[in-house]
């Protein structure tokens, strides 16, 4: 199904935990989470509640993104960098446009869609059911150094360079 993820999934690599208390992993998610902006009906582009625990000692910040591989060509629908090594959640509703119930110093690259916030589930009618792979990256780094709207496509080799574990959580959608 789709394209492959746009960083490395090395087997190797640690997990730890994480949890969302707006849906449940391996399920559909609610209109919560789907794309009013793309035209999906009851949509709220409000991004997932995260909290995650485990992460490796020698973590100095996280990344959280969401991406669907199921997408010609994969979409970037949310990317957080410089949240702090001391943060453990993320509430819903933190990947609005102006950011402001992010972490201090945490701030959105732009989505596939162009706006640097977070953009819904809204695959297209009769493409089948897409995943929305939400990802908490444990850095080595605090700073990945980009600016405030870089394009989240550029992430990828940063998070293969600086991951030191990375926690999981997948839901999915049909547009019919």
């Amino acid at each position: 199904m789709g394209a492959h993820l746009p960083y490395k999934t090395p087997g190797s690599l640690p997990a730890f935990t994480v949890e969302s208390g707006s849906f449940t992993d391996g399920h559909a998610l609610p209109p919560a989470q789907t794309s009013a902006r793309l035209g999906v009906a009851g949509g709220k582009d409000e991004s997932p509640g995260l909290a995650w625990s485990g992460a490796p000692g020698g973590t100095k910040s996280y990344a959280v993104t969401v991406f669907d591989p199921d997408a010609r060509g994969g979409y970037w629908h949310w990317a957080v960098v410089g949240i702090p090594a001391s943060a453990a959640s993320l509430p819903a509703g933190a990947g609005t446009a102006d950011g402001h119930r992010l972490p201090a110093g945490a701030f959105q690259l732009a989505n596939d869609g162009g706006t640097a916030d977070y953009l819904g589930a809204a695959p297209p009618r009769g493409s089948g059911q897409h995943r929305y792979i939400v990802a908490v990256h444990a850095l080595d780094v605090a700073e990945l150094n980009f600016a405030a709207g870089t394009p989240a496509s550029v992430l990828g080799p940063l998070l293969d360079r600086h991951t030191l574990a990375r926690a999981t959580i997948t839901g999915v959608f049909e547009r019919r």
